[in-house]
C-alpha cells in the first residue's frame, strides 16, 4: 500500500545506517574528548611537578651550602677534615635516599589514560 502524501515514510535501510553512523561518531567523539581531558591532567600534574622539584631543589641547596660553611667556619681550627668527611656522608646518604623515594614515586603513578582504556573495554564489552 502506497503511503498518503502528508505522512511520515517508515524508517529504512539508510536511516537506520544512519543513526547507526551517528551514535558511533558520538561514541568516538567522547572517547576522544576523555582521553584530550587525560591528556591535558597528566601534563598540568607533570608541570606542577617540575616546577616544585626545582623550588625545592633551590631552597635545600641553598641552605645546605650555607649550614656546611657554616659548621666548617665554626670548627676550622680543631676538627675541619672531620666535618667536611661528615659533611659529604650525609649528602651522599641523602641523595641516594632521594634517589629511591622518586624511583617509588614514578614505578607507583598512576597509570596513564586508565579512564579512556576503561570506557573502551565497557564499549568491548556492550559489544560482544
Amino acid at each position: 500500500m502506497p503511503t498518503e502524501a502528508g505522512a511520515p515514510r517508515p524508517p529504512g535501510l539508510f536511516d537506520s545506517l544512519a543513526r547507526l553512523g551517528r551514535t558511533a561518531l558520538a561514541l568516538a567523539r567522547t572517547r576522544v574528548e576523555i582521553l584530550a581531558t587525560e591528556l591535558e591532567e597528566e601534563r598540568i600534574r607533570v608541570a606542577q611537578l617540575a616546577l616544585v622539584v626545582a623550588g625545592i631543589a633551590f631552597c635545600v641547596q641553598m641552605a645546605v651550602l650555607l649550614a656546611v660553611a657554616l659548621i666548617v667556619v665554626l670548627l676550622w681550627d680543631t676538627h675541619r677534615l672531620i666535618t667536611l668527611g661528615a659533611a659529604v656522608a650525609f649528602f651522599l646518604i641523602a641523595g641516594i635516599a632521594g634517589t629511591a623515594w622518586l624511583r617509588h614515586r614514578l614505578r607507583t603513578r598512576p597509570k596513564m589514560f586508565a579512564s579512556t582504556i576503561g570506557e573502551l573495554l565497557k564499549d568491548e564489552e556492550r559489544l560482544k
